[in-house]
């Protein structure tokens, strides 16, 4: 089978975190009754007029900044005309000819490979009611109508499924952290479209585009890509002719379905909007702008690398924002920030997950966490002990050494009378000692045992096989 290159370019829908929607003060929400949230704007009433939503501006700027892009310091809106039920103006406010941003980047990286992924532009547009058919009718909810959106846009320099995911996901993380958008794409707040065609060589003209709409999850978007790879491979190898189409990715066959072809382009007869007056964006606004973008992840990962957490721990964190901010706060202390970010991901998160709580909702405080290691780093708890007090810890007030007298777990910290203890052991087991010098290492594994038994387990392990060694070898 002859090779293909690839050519993927990808446009993302996001949904901007704003009160209100982008041309009128219907509060923008999810998962509310059906035309709950409209009025006469929304709607598409005649005689009605837009108004700008200022948030809408500036989390387009922000969104221009985090994604590297220049940003248009004058621009106007446009009409895109065309006629659907869900689009009851007969028009969408979008941007043609003077998007917001544009000549942008996402860096991504593969096998410790780093490439760019190039941004066409960035445009503010509304988005349209949701429409669901059943039988042989069709529902509109206007809910969704005028909620605003940016329309991301890459240059098609993407050559492959795997490069497509990295991005999205990149893309997704770098949004959400900047509190543009939640990113959720299950709620339809984050969308992707792609498209792909196939040439021979590198120097050969880009081969015939098929576009893959609304792809639900960003694993969808590269096993989709992969299935209209194989499925554009097949024709060329029968000698077919693509054409143009617009496909979808249905999940149950898990495979890219026909929508429509693509006969003739789309002529959506653009013009400036001339009920909102151009929009010029001064320095001042971008600078504005740029004091309300918090830590992104790039940076926070060196954060944590620096403070001495491995790559693991440090990526694991980012993937979930309550406790990368919230270790941000730890990373304030004076603490043992590589047993924090341990604990974190390890017991406490255990114990989140199972309650489906977010970590500011327990009683674990960043000064409370930081006595909690010190304890934990004295020896005066061990792992088993932890986990015996970490409930208590997460869901009371009480003074963590309160608690750790209360269960009665307090750990032997006495380094001269555990000492004594492991002598007397040692001096009532001398065959077992021989057996220790003669390489038996289960003779440790009995040491251990005696001197757990004798001391009622509260002796800490650590600090008591260092101890053991000693004595044995002295």
């Amino acid at each position: 089978m002859t090779n293909y290159i690839p050519t993927i370019g990808i446009e993302v829908h996001v949904e901007l975190k704003t009160k209100t929607k982008i041309f009128s003060n219907s509060l923008n929400g999810y998962g509310k009754m059906a035309n709950s949230l409209t009025n006469v704007i929304d709607l598409g009433y005649p005689g009605t007029l837009p108004t700008l939503n200022k948030e809408v501006l500036n989390l387009a700027i922000k969104a221009a900044l985090v994604l590297n892009c220049k940003i248009r310091r004058q621009m106007h809106f446009d009409r895109k005309n065309y006629f659907y039920p869900d689009n009851p103006k007969n028009y969408q406010i979008t941007q043609n000819r003077t998007p917001i941003g544009y000549d942008g980047y996402v860096e991504i990286e593969i096998d410790n490979e780093k490439k760019k992924i190039e941004i066409e532009e960035i445009h503010i547009e509304e988005d349209t009611c949701k429409s669901t058919h059943k039988s042989n009718k069709s529902y509109l909810d206007f809910n969704r109508a005028g909620v605003p959106l940016i329309e991301i846009v890459t240059k098609p320099c993407i050559n492959s499924s795997k490069e497509a995911k990295a991005y999205l996901e990149k893309l997704k993380e770098i949004l959400f952290y900047s509190d543009i958008s939640d990113c959720k794409m299950e709620e339809g707040s984050m969308r992707a479209d792609a498209n792909i065609s196939l040439r021979k060589n590198e120097n050969d003209p880009l081969g015939v585009k098929c576009e893959i709409k609304n792809i639900g999850s960003i694993s969808n978007v590269a096993l989709s890509l992969e299935k209209e790879q194989l499925r554009q491979i097949k024709l060329l190898e029968e000698g077919k002719t693509l054409r143009e189409e617009t496909r979808r990715f249905d999940d149950k066959l898990n495979d890219t379905v026909l929508m429509r072809v693509k006969e003739t382009g789309n002529d959506y007869r653009y013009f400036p909007e001339p009920d909102i007056p151009y929009v010029i964006i001064t320095e001042e606004m971008i600078n504005e702008v740029e004091k309300t973008i918090p830590m992104l992840p790039e940076e926070r990962k060196k954060l944590y690398l620096s403070k001495g957490l491995s790559e693991i721990n440090a990526t694991k964190l980012i993937q979930n924002r309550p406790l990368s901010d919230y270790f941000n706060e730890v990373l304030k202390l004076d603490t043992n920030y590589k047993t924090a970010s341990n604990l974190l991901l390890g017991d406490i998160s255990a114990y989140l997950n199972k309650n489906e709580i977010d970590i500011n909702k327990t009683t674990l405080t960043p000064s409370r966490l930081q006595k909690l290691i010190s304890f934990i780093d004295n020896g005066t708890l061990t792992s088993k002990n932890l986990k015996d007090i970490l409930t208590k810890v997460l869901e009371e007030n009480t003074e963590i050494e309160d608690i750790i007298k209360e269960l009665g777990i307090e750990n032997i910290t006495d380094t001269s009378s555990l000492r004594e203890i492991i002598k007397t052991i040692i001096n009532n087991n001398l065959e077992v000692k021989q057996d220790y010098l003669d390489g038996h290492d289960r003779a440790i594994k009995f040491f251990m045992g005696q001197i757990m038994k004798e001391t009622k387990g509260k002796a800490n392990p650590k600090i008591t096989n260092d101890i053991l060694l000693e004595e044995l070898n002295n």
